[in-house]
């Protein structure tokens, strides 16, 4: 169906929501029984947005957190009342965001199946139809006969989630959900997704994973600050964010490279904080002799630009600032990469690779660069780096070792299957038989 014969599902008109910010909790009451009194600030969630969205349209919405994407969403499923603007809307919509608001903690999981589906507009008799399919998809087994206070909260996200999922909607919005309960239950969320998209349903899609929205989206727009700052292709959408999650938005590219494996560190721009540019965990493990230090590190491109997201077919560059604090003959350097489960899935270190670094004198400083393909599969990561040593006996010393130090994504834009691409060659041919 081309796009002019495509019918306008959801249409929003200057859209804007602020919300008053009071210094003192008694400064709200006072306002509301005095008139005159003022003494609130305004922030202003989201501003002069504007949407047009037709049917069979998949809409990833990406921005940074606080850049607006939840107060849209609650705006348009009603749980947010917008301060101006016009949001308009065709068929039934079901909302995967804040999954459960509707259910009773005091009454069952059973019971509070039927209170669901009938918040949702929909008869005793449609829910009955559909109960058998919510039960089954749900798998709680007889907790759903029991109140839903005392249920933990993987029972209660599947629940929700199958309520939600199961009341055929015209448009669907979906807000970081499909990641709940254990693997078996995500790939029915996904599974089940992938109906709705067969079905041409119209999807709002708000998710921090890049990889799910180049997979499942045919649009994309970005917030940020409350505004609506692109609009359009989705493999340019997810271009121009990660240009703005790395703060290199109006980056004329011109930052210097660096391809030695091992360099004195002498250069301005090498000596800028890279770690700025990356999402550092707060709960690395540091620990080692603190004859060295592993003071700063990042993922960089080919045009040694910082990637927190990257693209498992393009060359990417681990690096790591190393200062020593003493004389240290032959010291390496090693870098792991672990999935969010904490299973390492590669990494290397300078001698394993043969690579001789001779004598490292205290207060220098070094750069160590590690050219390559991260072929990882989807998802996110936690990178690790250490600077240790040999003793004269042959035992390992850790100088400074830093454990999960940085997060980071891995995106692809091809299928694959289990851990990593394997980015094969293939050539096929017909067998000719005499």
């Amino acid at each position: 169906m081309s796009e002019e014969n495509q019918e306008t599902v959801l249409e929003i008109k200057n859209l804007c929501k602020e919300y008053k910010m009071y210094k003192r909790k008694k400064d709200r009451l006072l306002e509301i029984i005095l008139p005159h009194y003022q003494k609130h600030s305004t922030f202003t969630a989201l501003q002069d947005f504007n949407l047009e969205l037709k049917k069979g349209e998949i809409l990833g919405i990406l921005g940074r957190n606080g850049a607006g994407k939840s107060t849209l969403l609650k705006m348009i499923t009603g749980v947010v009342v917008p301060t101006s603007g016009e949001i308009n809307m065709k068929g039934k919509i079901s909302s995967l965001l804040e999954l459960g608001t509707a259910f009773n903690p005091e009454l069952t999981g059973y019971e509070n199946i039927y209170q669901h589906g009938q918040i949702m507009g929909l008869t005793k008799e449609k829910v009955k139809e559909k109960e058998k399919e919510i039960i089954e998809f749900a798998d709680i087994g007889e907790h759903l006969y029991q109140p839903v206070k005392t249920y933990s909260s993987g029972m209660f996200a599947r629940l929700a989630f199958a309520c939600a999922i199961n009341v055929d909607p015209d448009i669907l919005i979906v807000d970081e959900v499909l990641s709940v309960g254990d693997m078996a239950f995500q790939l029915k969320c996904f599974k089940k997704f992938e109906q709705f998209k067969k079905k041409g349903k119209t999807i709002l899609f708000v998710t921090h994973s890049i990889s799910d929205v180049l997979n499942n989206c045919n649009r994309a727009i970005i917030l940020q600050s409350g505004k609506k700052i692109f609009d359009g292709d989705v493999k340019a959408g997810v271009e121009e964010y990660k240009k703005l999650i790395t703060k290199m938005r109006e980056s004329d590219g011109t930052a210097g490279k660096n391809k030695i494996t091992k360099e004195v560190l002498n250069s301005i721009d090498e000596k800028a904080e890279w770690k700025e540019h990356f999402t550092v965990n707060p709960d690395m493990t540091v620990y080692g002799n603190n004859e060295a230090n592993v003071y700063d590190y990042g993922i960089f491109d080919k045009d040694n630009q910082p990637l927190p997201i990257v693209d498992n077919n393009e060359e990417t560059h681990i690096k790591l600032k190393v200062q020593f604090n003493t004389d240290v003959e032959n010291p390496f350097v090693s870098i792991t990469i672990k999935d969010f489960h904490g299973k390492e899935m590669c990494g290397n270190n300078t001698n394993f690779m043969g690579i001789e670094t001779g004598i490292c004198k205290a207060e220098e400083e070094y750069i160590f660069d590690f050219e390559q393909k991260l072929r990882l599969a989807p998802g996110k990561y936690t990178l690790s780096v250490s600077c240790n040593r040999f003793d004269e006996n042959g035992e390992l010393i850790v100088m400074n070792r830093n454990y999960d130090a940085l997060i980071f994504e891995v995106t692809s834009q091809r299928k694959m299957v289990g851990c990593f691409d394997m980015d094969p060659t293939v050539e096929f041919r017909k067998i000719e038989r005499g």
